[in-house]
């Protein structure tokens, strides 16, 4: 019996020992090259009440709460939301706003689990009708986040979601207006 025991509080040791030994910070990115010049994708970005259009959070869960607070667009906009499991609870507020540049969010997610991360979308133009967007995610690793980092490939689940979200603003800014 004592060895059994033993044996557990060695799994169980090892276990946190290589949880803790898991990278203490995060960061997760992805990027597109859109067929179209930053200030036509921009306002995508920058304003909160265009993220449905595509966001690949919307698509998971269509009915989930999402209410808007402070300034229209820009630095100071905030979104909040509330669904499923799918997309859990959080806010996100829009920090920087540096026109057809940069776009820095602190985003808060309150369910399924809390945390607070900065969220980052940087413009590139390439040429006058192409620009490159790139999507990052950086934060720090609290125990628990590190737990999951361990074992569940966090970088492709996450950044699948951004590959995703980029494809449909692509798809959004590229597709020509209807007459």
């Amino acid at each position: 019996m004592t060895f059994i025991l033993l044996l557990v509080l060695s799994a169980v040791s090892a276990l946190i020992a290589y949880v803790s030994l898991q990278p203490n910070t995060f960061r997760i990115a992805r990027s597109a090259v859109i067929d179209a010049p930053a200030q036509r994708i921009y306002p995508l970005i920058n304003d909160l009440h265009e993220w449905p259009r595509w966001s690949p959070w919307s698509r998971l869960h269509p009915q989930q709460t999402v209410t808007y607070d402070g300034s229209p667009l820009g630095a100071g906009a905030i979104m909040s939301w509330a669904g499923d499991k799918k997309v859990g609870a959080g806010k996100m507020k829009i920090a920087e706003s540096s026109q057809n540049e940069r776009i820095r969010i602190k985003i808060q997610f309150l369910k399924p689990m809390k945390a607070i991360h900065d969220v980052q979308f940087d413009l590139k133009p390439l040429s006058e009708t192409r620009t490159e967007v790139v999507w990052t995610m950086s934060g720090r690793n609290e125990f628990l986040a590190k737990a999951i980092h361990a074992f569940m490939n966090m970088d492709r689940m996450v950044g699948g979601q951004f590959e995703e979200g980029l494809a449909n603003l692509k798809a959004l800014v590229e597709t020509p207006a209807e007459a």
